[in-house]
């Protein structure tokens, strides 16, 4: 009962945090089941990737009732990344477990460092050498690979990759929340095959999830309805992004 309790608890805080970031909380929700439920790496991953979709089918939802999805953007990292998914997930077996997590790491630590990087140099002229049709596949491509190896969520690449092509930080969590809702629903189908579901430390992860899915949204556009809180927004998701890469990297 304690655990139980203690999953909607996690559930509601991650909900309203990752919901808010524009991602899955795919790596949070996954060292909260192999830490307090012992699960395997395979059920672990089954079962945090379906445990983020409900939450994310919510907020998405919620995201469009307000306009604020970029469906251009969002459907071509998402046709980038199904392919991607598939890709990752049938080479994960070949590939040493530390080696993916350092590469995971490394590009979660440029693309935030890209992003701090960019709030400081918002008066340079200068344009990205790649167009935002390519950037977006690339990000896409990146996401996909970490749904479809590491079980992860995928989002650090897909928001991270949306405000660099200069999307406000309420579109690229609206935009990032639908992409990961396609992606979660290929990677669920590919995970749940090789790994089985907790549904106990599920359940309760939901419930609470559900319930910071529906508070999130009114949260990012209080928190971005002025410049300055914007801007301290980016710069928190950057260093986030950092932050969880060099976590993965070193775990």
């Amino acid at each position: 009962m304690g655990n139980l309790l203690l999953m909607v608890i996690v559930g509601l805080a991650v909900g309203i945090f990752v919901i808010s970031l524009g991602g899955g909380g795919g790596a949070i929700y996954l060292g909260v089941l192999t830490a307090i439920f012992q699960l395997s790496p395979g059920a672990a991953a089954a079962t945090s990737i379906v445990t983020s979709l409900p939450a994310l089918i919510m907020g998405s939802w919620s995201y469009y009732r307000r306009g604020l999805i970029n469906f251009s953007l969002g459907n071509r990292m998402l046709i980038a990344a199904i392919p991607s998914i598939f890709v990752g997930f049938f080479i994960s077996p070949f590939l040493p477990e530390k080696v993916y997590k350092v590469i995971i790491g490394l590009i979660l630590v440029f693309l935030g460092a890209q992003l701090v990087y960019k709030l400081y140099r918002q008066e340079s002229s200068k344009k990205s050498r790649l167009s935002p049709q390519t950037a977006s596949v690339l990000y896409g491509i990146m996401g996909g690979l970490m749904v479809g190896i590491a079980g992860l969520s995928g989002g650090g690449p897909i928001t991270t990759g949306l405000l660099l092509l200069g999307a406000s930080m309420a579109s690229a969590s609206a935009t990032s929340s639908y992409v990961l809702v396609g992606m979660s629903i290929v990677g669920a189908g590919l995970h749940i095959s090789s790994g089985s579901i907790d549904w106990h430390a599920a359940g309760g992860l939901i419930a609470g999830s559900l319930v910071g899915a529906f508070l999130a949204p009114p949260i990012v556009l209080w928190m971005t309805a002025k410049p300055a809180r914007a801007r301290i927004v980016k710069l928190f998701m950057g260093i986030f992004i950092i932050v969880m890469g060099i976590r993965t990297a070193l775990g």
